[in-house]
């Protein structure tokens, strides 16, 4: 087995995670191309010289006006270059868990698959996803040249690739993000706020200046406030309840919500959600909403020149508050899957393969239809947005080596990404992926139990005081203390 120092010592340098946010309730396109993931044809076959559609579901916004035409450029372009089509189906990011577990659980057909760490080691575990250890080195060696050998390990489960992971910063690094007219109305400094304490004089002097109905911070039930949980490594099982903190030397297993740590960021969440500094529809909002005064994201320096645009805001301003940092997950952020069930998963690896290493395919997918949703400033190099519109995040789809920097952002931009990678510090976990292959029930009964109480706990609504021994009671009856046992075994063995 890998130890973690090797692991990390030859961790290469790796780039960029951008996020176009959206929000809004998902939808879906239908491409045209002559034969479809399940087989089906209009005119023929993939044999017969004709062109394969290939079904990818992905995460996103609400699908605008233009999005059919935005993607049948790209299958113009991808059918002339590698002689495939591809038909984006994007879940709304309110919907994308339940909608992705039902394609799963259902087998509803489908060739491309984005995943993350939340979701990847259960998905293998029930065979959702096609084995790609020698195709992606057969039918796609540009593409597996490219991706380090250490990103493909950081992908693998039980040593086998399940997935194409996307090659980008491959460390955690948290920004709190702030709207500059409240900072400059309100005097806050940027560089006081570097603990969810140091937040509350600022979030009161806003409440108390902007009115009743005014929320300094608006959350929604699918994140909560993100970055809450970046202090404990998931060990993979995407369960955040479960974790080893990321500096604990013993590795130790805990249940991480009635950690002191944790109990002081849920308890001060609840003070604020009753103080209405926290959006009362909280637990139930689906997406977010535009021009947020303050918002958490996992970041880069520069990023804030998207958001603006994302947002509606003149002038965002970013600080840094935790990492860079790196884990097993956050390599397993964002991977994108070939559905063990599909016809084409050859011409699906060369599609990936396309996406990774061709820049007008990757700016088409990362900004939309050329000339309305974005125009070039230097080529394939810079662009510069026009709409706020386009629903597909970047993050999700491939590399941003071969993307564009957007105007406003740091001609540098890439090199500080890499210069984050460079500086991120080990989660003592590093490289240890949680094997569930004899835990499958225990993991899906514990985190059925999670989800009946996270949104309500994540987004400040309800006492972190009464719900937290609630959920520890009913995750250990789901089997908890099993995968707990499981996962110390798993760790002492790996790092023995």
């Amino acid at each position: 087995m890998k130890k973690r120092g090797k692991f990390f010592s030859t961790f290469c340098t790796v780039m960029l995670l951008m996020s176009v946010l959206a929000a809004c309730s998902g939808g879906g396109s239908s491409t045209s191309g002559t034969t479809d993931s399940s087989g089906q044809t209009d005119s023929g076959s993939a044999d017969s010289g004709e062109v394969p559609t290939l079904v990818w579901w992905t995460i996103g916004g609400q699908v605008p006006s233009n999005f059919d035409k935005a993607v049948a450029a790209m299958n113009e372009y991808t059918a002339e270059k590698i002689g495939v089509k591809i038909d984006i189906r994007v879940a709304s990011w309110a919907d994308w868990d339940t909608k992705i577990n039902t394609i799963v659980n259902t087998g509803e057909p489908f060739d491309i698959m984005f995943t993350n760490s939340g979701k990847y080691n259960q998905q293998v575990s029930m065979g959702a996803f096609a084995d790609l250890t020698d195709l992606v080195q057969s039918e796609s060696p540009e593409l597996y040249k490219f991706i380090p050998e250490t990103v493909w390990d950081g992908a693998k489960i039980g040593g086998k690739i399940y997935s194409v992971p996307t090659y980008k910063d491959s460390s955690l690094t948290q920004y709190w993000i702030f709207d500059d007219t409240y900072v400059q109305k309100y005097g806050i400094d940027l560089n006081s706020v570097k603990t969810l304490g140091d937040l509350d004089k600022p979030f009161r002097d806003m409440k108390a200046g902007e009115g009743k109905s005014y929320y300094p911070l608006s959350l929604t039930q699918g994140d909560g406030f993100p970055g809450l949980f970046n202090g404990y490594d998931d060990l993979t099982l995407g369960l955040q309840p479960l974790g080893v903190k990321v500096d604990d030397e013993s590795r130790k297993v805990v249940f991480t919500l009635n950690q002191p740590d944790m109990m002081e960021n849920l308890t001060l969440l609840h003070q604020w959600y009753q103080d209405g500094i926290i959006n009362p529809d909280a637990p139930t909002r689906g997406e977010a909403e535009k021009a947020r005064p303050f918002f958490s994201a996992q970041a880069f320096p520069g990023a804030e020149a998207n958001y603006q645009i994302n947002e509606g805001v003149e002038k965002y301003d970013m600080v840094q508050v935790f990492g860079p940092l790196y884990t097993t997950s956050t390599i397993q952020g964002s991977l994108n899957a070939i559905s063990a069930n599909s016809k084409y998963k050859n011409e699906a690896l060369k599609y990936l393969e396309l996406v990774n290493t061709d820049p007008k395919l990757r700016n088409m997918l990362a900004f939309g239809e050329l000339g309305v949703d974005y125009n070039s400033v230097d080529g394939e190099k810079v662009i510069e947005r026009v709409s706020d519109t386009w629903p597909l995040a970047a993050y999700t789809q491939g590399t941003f080596f071969n993307l564009a920097v957007t105007k406003g952002a740091p001609e540098d931009q890439w090199e500080q990404v890499r210069k984050l990678n460079e500086e991120a510090t080990p989660s003592s976990t590093l490289g240890f992926a949680l094997d569930i292959s004899n835990l499958t029930t225990e993991v899906a009964n514990t985190k059925a139990v999670w989800d009946k109480y996270k949104s309500e706990l994540i987004t400040g609504a309800s006492d972190p005081a009464v719900i937290v021994p609630k959920v520890e009671a009913e995750m250990k009856a789901a089997g908890m203390d099993t995968i707990v046992q499981a996962a110390q075994e798993q760790i002492e063995a790996y790092f023995k």
